[in-house]
């Protein structure tokens, strides 16, 4: 969960993307598919951290894969405040959802 300055500095890098690149259906379609490109980067990361390329060998550390996710998180939440004024509600809600689901 995200605190209160963490949404801030979001809302701070959605209003420089809006003007930058305006944010209509394209905009915020390339925001969601940027997921796509930095989930593709924690599996290489993760791939270079297992050394699973014999070719390559190990090429990343455990703290490139920590960084890559917080990557995609930061990517999401981008996405998600630029469809939605309420982004922490929408993450508050499915977080409950998702912990009464498993009893935690």
């Amino acid at each position: 969960m995200l605190n209160p300055d963490q949404w801030s500095t979001i809302h701070r890098l959605v209003n420089w993307l809006d003007q930058q690149n305006g944010r209509d259906h394209n905009e915020i379609a390339l925001r969601i598919l940027k997921l796509a490109e930095e989930q593709g980067e924690v599996a290489q990361a993760w791939i270079g951290y297992t050394g699973q390329n014999p070719r390559k060998g190990t090429t990343h550390t455990l703290d490139q894969v920590a960084e890559e996710l917080v990557d995609v998180i930061v990517t999401a939440t981008v996405a998600l405040t630029s469809i939605t004024d309420k982004p922490d509600v929408f993450l508050d809600a499915k977080l409950a959802k998702i912990a009464a689901r498993v009893n935690v």
